[in-house]
């Protein structure tokens, strides 16, 4: 595909499978049976394969079998979030272990009484990450889109119960708008990604790795309008059951200080291009994120 189209991929029988495999065997089996799922993407799903090699060649400048190894290690890295993020929010017994560096800015934010907006990207591993944000005793809110399959939302609920965060859909009346601004209004975090947006939805341009590329303008209105606290989060898989989770310092922006939408979103790219560079294959945008 040449754009994300707001859908995910996999069918409730393959979640159904690793589900069976995560608690009878642990994770080493769904980590095993993962390795011959992710050969089969590597030589079944051109349409997808070809952008992200494309990214390692074009991008990173790796040579052609570079390229196709870290296209492997790329689905297997995106299958392992997956897993992880059932076994943890399924309860399941797990040794992970968590890393929080810049903690202290999530906390000096609840500190401020004014909630907080946490942006992210298609990297990484943030949603099962997001669990771990309870420690900062408030409610945690993740606006996103409702592109699962019916039967896959349905099992993964079943599975892992209520979420112990608050979902909030982005819907086409934009009352997710006056949701986001009543969850600030009482001091607690809403976290959303801002890498992603769907065909006809408001855009701005920023370089990214020295190219143009398009954003949805939607989460950088909100950072600007709302004049609420602001900190770019990530979560990366670092071994087998080490995860490490940062955030950067707090920013504040307003526009009578002369902030302005393009100089947040410079901002927001400059800093997911960074942590893009250091974990290159937990980029999970499965499209030319560059196309005009």
């Amino acid at each position: 595909m040449s754009r994300w189209e707001g859908k995910s991929k996999g069918s409730s029988a393959g979640y159904r499978i690793f589900v069976l495999l995560i608690k009878t065997t642990g994770l080493k089996g769904a980590y095993l049976l993962l390795r011959f799922v992710s050969l089969y993407y590597l030589f079944f799903s051109p349409s997808t394969s070809r952008h992200i090699l494309s990214f390692y060649r074009n991008i990173f400048n790796f040579s052609r079998t570079k390229a196709w190894a870290g296209l492997y290690k790329n689905y297997f890295n995106l299958g392992q979030t997956l897993i992880d993020k059932v076994a943890i929010m399924s309860g399941v017994r797990t040794s992970f272990s968590f890393d929080f560096e810049g903690e202290e800015h999530l906390r000096s934010m609840i500190g401020g009484k004014k909630g907080g907006l946490l942006l992210s990207g298609h990297l990484g591993n943030w949603e099962a990450a997001g669990h771990l944000l309870q420690r900062l005793n408030t409610r945690i809110h993740i606006v996103m889109f409702d592109g699962e399959d019916a039967q896959i939302k349905e099992f993964l609920e079943s599975v892992t119960g209520p979420k112990n965060f608050n979902v909030i859909l982005v819907k086409n009346d934009l009352s997710h708008i006056y949701q986001i601004n009543d969850a600030l209004s009482k001091n607690e975090v809403v976290c959303m990604h801002a890498d992603r947006f769907l065909p006809g939805n408001k855009t701005l341009t920023a370089e990214f790795f020295c190219k143009p590329a398009r954003f949805p303008e939607g989460p950088f209105i909100l950072a600007l309008k709302l004049k609420a606290p602001v900190v770019f989060v990530y979560a990366f898989k670092e071994g087998a059951t080490h995860y490490h989770l940062y955030s950067t310092p707090i920013m504040q922006f307003d526009s009578r200080k002369g902030d302005t939408l393009q100089g947040i979103l410079n901002a927001y790219a400059g800093s997911m291009e960074s942590m893009t560079r250091r974990y290159p294959y937990q980029w999970f945008n499965y499209y030319n994120f560059w196309e005009a």
